[in-house]
């Protein structure tokens, strides 16, 4: 199936105008068409993800989300790729979307080691989705899902046809020096309850309007996955724990340390505007791809400008920029 890319172009860059229309109509229709089904992760956590197939189709996208977001989140992201030849999976991450929780307060963004989330990845790859036996399957990672990937990408080079990694979390944007960051979460190592509380100046879920959000400047794409913690509120996830904090930290560094074993065609794309994650450590991961010989697209991170956090759900002409982005860099492979 070969995509009509002007066709497509013209039809995103259209779509806020009529986001009601579409998101009640073709896109719900298109969610009933869901599979969901789960698998048991690291320390006997259920691991949920969904997919969406087709017989006519013989290449596969699976996505990797962020911090507190779920499979539901991605209903427009799975309705396009799915309408331009791929079937569509998508995991949820232990801790967040429909998965299992590992604190009695589920809302703390919590994990005891990075790994885990690489090991269920892991799992999820090799026993639900490598079965079906694609003749191309490709990746598409936002944020914490970002460094899940580069260190699944770091053990598995082969696995992945392309993969397309969009504001990974490589490095996070702290309100204090890393070095500080670190002191703080070493303490809180000493005892448990304090390990797994909520990291200084964070705390329980609490909704935020649009004209404050650091994520999107599309109003009716905030709107629509706000909605989902009002529909579902056992999936608002609030602040990360002390716990969280070091071990993301740490995963961040060493998947730019691994980075010279992925060997995996790889786009890194940036938002111009971010304030979650740090692109600085982005940079540092294309330069040490480059260095071990296989560099990113373009050589280093694809800047969306204009953009926030979260690519994927901007406003049109952003979010257009970068799916075309990823689909023409998926067409090569």
């Amino acid at each position: 199936m070969t995509t009509d890319f002007f066709a497509l172009e013209l039809e995103l860059l259209s779509r806020e105008k009529r986001f009601a229309a579409f998101s009640s109509g073709p896109l719900l229709d298109f969610w009933q068409l869901r599979r969901e089904a789960d698998f048991e992760g690291v320390g006997g956590i259920e691991i949920s993800y969904v997919r969406f197939t087709s017989p006519e189709h013989r290449r596969a996208v699976v996505i990797s989300p962020g911090r507190t977001e779920g499979y539901i989140k991605y209903q427009e992201l799975a309705y396009d790729l799915f309408h331009c030849g791929y079937d569509v999976w998508i995991i949820d991450h232990r801790g967040q979307g429909f998965s299992g929780r590992l604190l009695e307060d589920g809302q703390r963004g919590h994990v005891e080691e990075f790994d885990d989330y690489v090991e269920d990845f892991e799992t999820f790859w090799q026993t639900a989705f490598t079965p079906h036996r694609y003749a191309h399957a490709f990746l598409i990672a936002h944020s914490m899902g970002g460094a899940i990937s580069a260190l699944f990408l770091a053990r598995h080079p082969g696995a992945v046809s392309a993969a397309a990694l969009c504001s990974p979390m490589l490095g996070i944007r702290l309100p204090m020096p890393k070095w500080l960051a670190k002191r703080i979460t070493d303490v809180a190592e000493r005892w448990q309850s304090v390990r797994e509380h909520y990291a200084v100046g964070t705390g329980r879920w609490l909704p935020l309007p649009y004209a404050v959000n650091i994520l999107t400047h599309s109003k009716v794409r905030y709107r629509l996955y706000s909605r989902h913690y009002s529909d579902y509120p056992e999936l608002r996830i609030g602040g990360p724990t002390y716990r969280w904090v070091k071990e993301s930290i740490e995963a961040g560094e060493q998947a730019i340390a691994l980075a010279p074993q992925i060997t995996t065609p790889l786009m890194l794309l940036q938002a111009g505007e971010e304030r979650i994650v740090d692109n600085d450590a982005q940079d540092a991961f294309c330069q040490a791809m480059a260095q071990a010989g296989h560099p990113c697209e373009s050589g280093g991170p694809i800047v969306i400008k204009g953009a926030f956090h979260e690519i994927l759900f901007e406003r049109d002409v952003l979010r257009t920029e970068a799916l075309l982005d990823i689909l023409r860099f998926f067409a090569q492979y």
